[in-house]
C-alpha cells in the first residue's frame, strides 16, 4: 500500500535519523568539508528529508526525470560518505577489488595541502549495495592504497576480496573508471550509496582551479543545477549515462555564496579571476587514475602517464 506524503515524510525522517552509523572520528572528519555526512545536525536531517520526499514525488509525477540505465549496483555506503567498487580497463577478476571515495572521507582525517597517503593499513568496512539500493554485503579494506586532497579529492581502498569473489557471491560487478577526459554536456548520474539517492544532470563545464579553504583542485567537473547533492554524497561515483562508466567522484559545492571558504569553493580561471556560484556542486575527474595502477591493481605512481600527486 502506498503511504500518504505525510506518512512518507515521517518514514523518511526516521530512516534519515538512523542512516548515519555512529563512528565519531569518521563523521567529525567529513562533516566539516565538502559533501560528507552531517549526521549531528537536526537541520540537515530535516532538510535532506524534505529534499528526498520532494524528489520522490517529482519522480512519480515525471517518471522520465531520472536515467533508467544507472542504478546502485556496485556503490557502497561508508560511515560518513558514499563510494563505489571500481576497476580499471586493465583490471582482472582475480585482482583485489578497490573502493573509491573522497580524500576528505578518510578515517585518518583530511590530508593537508600537499599530503599524500599511500599504502596505509586499514580495516574500514563498506556496505555493498545492489541495483535497488539494498545492502547485500559488508566489504572490508586491507589498506588505503591512495588518498589525497591535493589537485584532486580522492581515496582508494584495497579490499580483502577480489572482483571475482564479489561477483560470484553477490552477483555485482565493479564500476569501470573511464580513462579519457569527459566532455561538457555529458548526461551524468551521481549515485549516493550513503543516502541511496540518484542525482541526474549534465556536465556544465570545468573549473580550471577550484579553491576551497586551504585546498586547490584542478580541472574540476561543474554540474548543472539539477544535481543538488547534499551532505553524505561525498565520494559518490559520477556515472556517464551513455557508457555507465565512472568519469568523476563527487566532492563539494558552494552552499552559502561565500568566496573560497570551506563548503564554499570558488572557481579561479587561468588569469586569476574568481567566480562564485552559490548552489552549484562539483566533482573531481578520475580519468587520470587508471594509469597509476598496474598488474594486480598495484599502485605505481612512477608509471608512464601517471600524474597523481606523489608523497
Amino acid at each position: 500500500m502506498r503511504k500518504p506524503l505525510g506518512a512518507a515524510l515521517l518514514a523518511l525522517a526516521i530512516a534519515g535519523a538512523g542512516a548515519a552509523p555512529a563512528a565519531a572520528a569518521d563523521v567529525d572528519t567529513a562533516q566539516s568539508f565538502g559533501k560528507g555526512g552531517d549526521t549531528n545536525s537536526v537541520t540537515s536531517v530535516v532538510r535532506d528529508t524534505v529534499n528526498s520526499a520532494t524528489e520522490s514525488l517529482g519522480q512519480v509525477l515525471n517518471p522520465k526525470a531520472k536515467a533508467k540505465a544507472v542504478n546502485f549496483a556496485g556503490t557502497v555506503s561508508l560511515s560518513n560518505c558514499s563510494g563505489s567498487v571500481v576497476r580499471f580497463p586493465a583490471s582482472e577478476d582475480n585482482d583485489p577489488a578497490l573502493v573509491m571515495s573522497n580524500g576528505h572521507c578518510l578515517e585518518t582525517g583530511m590530508p593537508g595541502p600537499g599530503e599524500v597517503v599511500v599504502d596505509r593499513a586499514s580495516s574500514r568496512t563498506f556496505g555493498l549495495l545492489n541495483a535497488s539500493g539494498n545492502k547485500v554485503a559488508t566489504l572490508r579494506a586491507s589498506k588505503i592504497a591512495y588518498g589525497t586532497m591535493t589537485d584532486t579529492d580522492v581515496s582508494i581502498y584495497q579490499l580483502t576480496t577480489t572482483y571475482g569473489q564479489i561477483k560470484s557471491s553477490y552477483g555485482i560487478n565493479a564500476l569501470t573508471v573511464a580513462d579519457s577526459h569527459p566532455t561538457a554536456g555529458t548526461a551524468i548520474t551521481v549515485a549516493s550509496g550513503y543516502w541511496k539517492r540518484l542525482y541526474s544532470c549534465n556536465i556544465d563545464g570545468f573549473a580550471y582551479r577550484l579553491k576551497e579553504g586551504d585546498w586547490t583542485f584542478k580541472d574540476s567537473v561543474r554540474y548543472t543545477s539539477a544535481c543538488n547533492t547534499i551532505g553524505g554524497t561525498s565520494g559518490s561515483p559520477v556515472i556517464d549515462q551513455a557508457t555507465n562508466k565512472v568519469v568523476a567522484v563527487n566532492n563539494t559545492g558552494n552552499e552559502d555564496g561565500q568566496r573560497c571558504t570551506v563548503n564554499n569553493p570558488c572557481e579561479v580561471d587561468e588569469s586569476g579571476n574568481v567566480t562564485v556560484r552559490q548552489g552549484i556542486n562539483y566533482a573531481q575527474q578520475t580519468y587520470q587514475i587508471p594509469a597509476c595502477f598496474g598488474v594486480d591493481n598495484k599502485l605505481d605512481l612512477s608509471a608512464s602517464g601517471c600524474v597523481l600527486p606523489k608523497p
